[in-house]
């Protein structure tokens, strides 16, 4: 049975710059810490992987001495994982107001795959709470059942690594030629590829310039027939998507991916 793999932020909705950067920013005010990211301090600390990464990033030693933060490990982490909880219950209860609606695509093609009998995913580095709360918003409380999720601290390595993907594929029992994911960033797509996954790259707020060589299909977004048409800005599998990606581009992927790809422009 082949699965269908979701990322959560930046590919269910556009939780990055609507959720979590308020989430952090929010957090540190509460907890007296004089940071407040921009927008563009934000792009960069999402190439860090993990939201008790990102946070620890601001962790230097002249910055832990001036505000009077733990030195040692234990304090630290303990330091970390309250920051890190506040932030997961300030986010979520943005989620739950309607601050990041889910993107282009999703609800549909959940329902497609739902229906052909794929199995569904979610492989995420953000918090579990976290993830099932964009879950149920993204394509609602009753479809969300029909996932495995797999989130936070469920592997002790992060996106770039394929730690998460490789329990993914474990424990859904499929073959990796058996599956799809889709990310929206370089750190998900090296994940995905690493544990031989093929991988639909739908660019996000913050990873539009990103490279995302040796993704399989590259789109603006998963698009609607209906609505907002797909943008195809690479297609290595000549796939060629109308409007939308919809699961017969998906099964098709799958099955050209297991052949020896032919010499093209875009792929020499």
């Amino acid at each position: 049975m082949p699965a269908l793999i979701f990322d959560c932020d930046g590919v269910l909705a556009d939780t990055e710059r609507y959720g979590h950067l308020p989430a952090f920013n929010e957090t540190f005010a509460a907890f007296g810490i004089p940071v407040r990211w921009s927008d563009a301090e934000y792009a960069e600390k999402l190439l860090i992987g993990g939201g008790k990464e990102r946070m620890a990033a601001i962790l230097t030693p002249e910055f832990v001495a001036a505000n009077n933060l733990p030195t040692d490990e234990v304090g630290r982490q303990a330091m970390l994982g309250e920051w890190h909880r506040h932030k997961t219950a300030a986010y979520t209860e943005m989620v739950a107001a309607g601050a990041t609606p889910a993107r282009p695509g999703i609800a549909r093609i959940v329902a497609e795959a739902a229906s052909a009998g794929w199995q569904l995913a979610v492989a995420s580095t953000s918090a579990e709470a976290s993830v099932r709360a964009v879950l149920e918003h993204a394509v609602g409380v009753h479809r969300s059942k029909d996932f495995a999720v797999f989130a936070g601290d469920v592997v002790p390595a992060k996106k770039p690594d394929p730690a998460i993907y490789q329990l993914a594929v474990r424990s859904l029992a499929v073959q990796p030629d058996q599956v799809v994911v889709v990310e929206d960033s370089r750190n998900g797509l090296q994940a995905a590829t690493g544990a031989g996954l093929a991988c639909v790259v739908t660019v996000s707020t913050y990873t539009a310039d990103e490279d995302f060589s040796g993704a399989a299909l590259v789109v603006s977004s998963l698009g609607d027939p209906d609505g907002e048409a797909a943008e195809v800005l690479a297609d290595p599998f000549a796939l060629r998507p109308k409007r939308a990606v919809r699961l017969s581009d998906l099964a098709t992927l799958l099955d050209r991916a297991r052949q020896p790809r032919p010499e093209t422009r875009e792929n020499r």
